[in-house]
């Protein structure tokens, strides 16, 4: 069973395709929910896949990289895509794809609570930190969380709830569907997007699309309102990051948060760099740049800022 074909599959059934039409029989859809750890967190069975580089050394702090999958999809999904696993072995860092909720292909679901920190994948999410710190030297100032689609959804979400473990944040082609008015915490959380003009799914320029109940915003408003929500200096600066991909980046921003916006011209629903999806489905994948590389140098320079309350592991630092 190939990388590339667990991605496949994935993604066709995701979208309803019978599995006989890409040749996946039981194992091969075993293969593709493989999961290597749990937790009970809120009553329930959570899973996951943890990866550990072999450079780890107990009794050094080391950084966890949490990255979320897709709507519809598996951990393994988002490690074959984002390719984390490569850059956790060149740069000595923890990994961990934390799976959503279902039965089968999994989904993250902003809801279930009215108080946005007790949501039961946040709270999953907080309770999958705690473990890690307990079992591995976890660097506490260098937590990091990113996603695809609906996880670039889940990964805003924790920058609400979660800002006093999470020290910045990723997105790629986020299916952002809370509005800003959602977002309890005014904290500065550093953030870095990519997206492409020719999404189909997350329209760049914000729409109504068959998959989802409400309209996705405009993805350069949307970073606006994250840039005001840092407090960012009112004038980004654009640059050439390629011949196809213009960077916009936020500056002058409270506790140093930058917010930065890789926009790939043609670009569609796919990571950056990763591995590439079926192209007559999802658009194409752009060679142009390397989310994942990009993603780890900007989480890199920006640590957990302490100007903030900390409160004990756990717990929550705001009232909701």
């Amino acid at each position: 069973m190939t990388r590339r074909t667990i991605v496949i599959g994935a993604v066709l059934s995701c979208i309803g395709l019978p599995p006989a039409l890409v040749l996946l029989d039981a194992a091969s859809l075993y293969s593709m929910n493989r999961t290597n750890g749990t937790i009970i967190s809120s009553g329930q069975k959570r899973e996951y896949i943890l990866y550990v580089p072999k450079s780890y050394v107990r009794g050094r702090p080391t950084p966890l990289v949490i990255s979320m999958h897709a709507a519809m999809s598996w951990p393994s999904f988002q490690m074959a895509v984002s390719r984390w696993n490569k850059a956790a072995d060149e740069h000595g860092f923890i990994v961990v794809y934390p799976a959503g909720e279902g039965g089968g292909p999994k989904t993250w679901f902003m809801r279930g609570s009215r108080t946005p920190s007790r949501m039961p994948d946040v709270v999953f999410i907080s309770d999958l930190i705690d473990k890690l710190e307990a079992s591995y030297d976890i660097d506490p100032a260098r937590i990091y969380a990113n996603g695809l689609s609906n996880g670039g959804g889940m990964a805003f979400a924790l920058s609400c709830t979660l800002s006093n473990r999470i020290a910045a944040i990723g997105a790629v082609a986020a299916a952002q569907s809370l509005p800003w008015n959602w977002c309890p915490d005014s904290r500065p959380v550093p953030m870095i997007a990519f997206h492409g003009t020719a999404d189909r799914f997350t329209p760049y320029n914000g729409a109504k699309v068959w998959l989802a109940p409400e309209p996705f915003p405009n993805v350069p408003e949307w970073v606006a309102n994250w840039a005001r929500r840092n407090r960012c200096g009112p004038h980004p600066i654009e640059s050439a990051a390629a011949s196809d991909v213009t960077r916009l980046e936020y500056t002058d921003c409270a506790d140093d948060a930058a917010v930065m916006l890789y926009t790939i011209k043609g670009g569609g629903h796919t990571w950056p760099g990763g591995e590439p999806l079926p192209e007559w489905l999802l658009g194409p994948t752009s060679r142009s740049i390397d989310a994942t590389s990009q993603m780890w140098a900007f989480f890199r320079q920006h640590p957990l800022k302490r100007s903030w309350p900390t409160p004990a592991r756990g717990r929550f630092p705001f009232a909701f």
